[in-house]
């Protein structure tokens, strides 16, 4: 008997990568497995190392109404010739060609992930237009999965769709982590003390780590007025920023960058394939966004024993338990993330508390295996309906 099949869409490879890890990898054993995407050498690259097909399709980022127009039509016509049951799109871009595409082809089962609203912080015009297509979207769907409890408060407050189209897999996570991998365990003390030596961080330093993009929306400009005035208080401190600059989509402003790049107590590693040793070598992780879906790189943290200090927006406020596993600050507040910061400098005895409880809060909720398995769970129970 064949599998069915099932068409997984994202915007870039590197979603595929990062944010759907293995993933694809598990699925295809109970699937005939297509990952669409753009950027065709990476994309054929992802397919050989996870052992599933790969389309090709022109897809961008930004607002480019002629070019997604056919990017629909060569989906179209690609799930028209192969017919697969489940379309499923992650990223905005693939949700609105992915969703239109698979709802023209006549594809029973339409399903699409949030994983964040990069809408929130846009206005005027493009917030509006951003607003159609996001309700567009959802209208093309058969089913709509918030990868957060808080996510899906915001689509049903906004009215981007009904609750009953709306469903959180599992307790939130579109992939759930890895806690073996993510461990400290991998490092020895050495090995930690080598890695500092190298970036120049002083072994007595306590390390602030942020890791992600480099933008406005992650919260970067509060985070290094913050760190700036507290390092001035406590000398011996360090701020890590793993990530790179996105200087086309929300660059910071010049003046933020101008101190990142002068401060001698920040530093910044660009993009890194692997961050373990950077978890590894820190203390506590910075992580003040404006907006999220359900953030790997707090669960990733907690597994790697760091107490964080996270924005109050949804995903970071479910997956951090105030002052037992990390502290919430008010979102776009650099007095509170600095107040924050220095109570895990302060409070030896809270800090202890809170990276004792990090792993464990994470193990008991979000290990990756039971994210998947909850989705097979929910692929079967849409396939039974058809």
């Amino acid at each position: 008997m064949s599998k069915p099949k099932l068409i997984r869409i994202t915007t870039v490879p590197l979603s595929l990568e990062k944010l759907l890890e293995g993933q694809l990898g598990y699925m295809n054993r109970f699937f005939d497995i297509t990952a669409v995407s753009s950027e065709e050498e990476r994309l054929r690259r992802y397919g050989e190392r996870e052992g599933v097909n790969t389309f090709y399709v022109d897809l961008t980022r930004e607002i480019t109404p002629f070019k997604d127009l056919r990017a629909v039509f060569t989906l179209f016509r690609y799930l028209k010739r192969n017919k697969p049951e489940i379309v499923h799109t992650h990223t905005p871009k693939a949700g609105i060609v992915g969703m239109m595409a698979a709802y023209f082809a006549g594809v029973p089962i339409r399903l699409h992930t949030v994983a964040g609203l990069p809408l929130l912080e846009a206005k005027g015009f493009k917030r509006l237009l951003l607003n159609f297509v996001e309700r567009l979207t959802y209208r093309f769907a058969t089913h709509v999965y918030p990868n957060s409890k808080g996510l899906k408060n915001i689509i049903i407050e906004q009215g981007f769709t009904s609750s009953n189209k709306l469903k959180v897999i599992g307790d939130g996570s579109s992939n759930g982590i890895d806690t073996q991998f993510f461990s400290k365990a991998h490092f020895s003390e050495e090995q930690i003390a080598q890695e500092k030596a190298l970036l120049g961080i002083p072994d007595s330093d306590f390390v602030f780590v942020f890791v992600g993009r480099i933008v406005k929306d992650k919260g970067v400009h509060e985070m290094i007025e913050a760190f700036s005035l507290l390092q001035k208080k406590y000398t011996n401190t360090t701020l890590l920023l793993v990530g790179p600059f996105e200087d086309d989509l929300d660059p910071i402003s010049e003046s933020t960058k101008k101190i990142l790049n002068k401060h001698p107590k920040i530093l910044t590693t660009g993009y890194r394939e692997e961050v373990r040793p950077f978890y590894a070598l820190s203390n506590a992780l910075v992580f003040p966004s404006y907006r999220e879906g359900f953030p790997n790189v707090v669960l990733q943290a907690g597994a790697m024993e760091l107490p964080a200090v996270v924005s109050n927006i949804n995903g970071c406020n479910e997956i951090i338990e105030h002052l037992t596993n990390g502290l919430i600050v008010e979102v776009k507040n650099s007095n509170e993330l600095k107040k924050a910061m220095e109570k895990l400098l302060h409070d030896k005895t809270l800090f202890t508390h809170m990276k004792d409880h990090a792993r464990p809060h994470i193990l008991g909720r979000y290990e990756r295996h039971a994210v998947w398995e909850a989705l097979h769970a929910e692929y079967d129970k849409q396939l039974s309906g058809i």
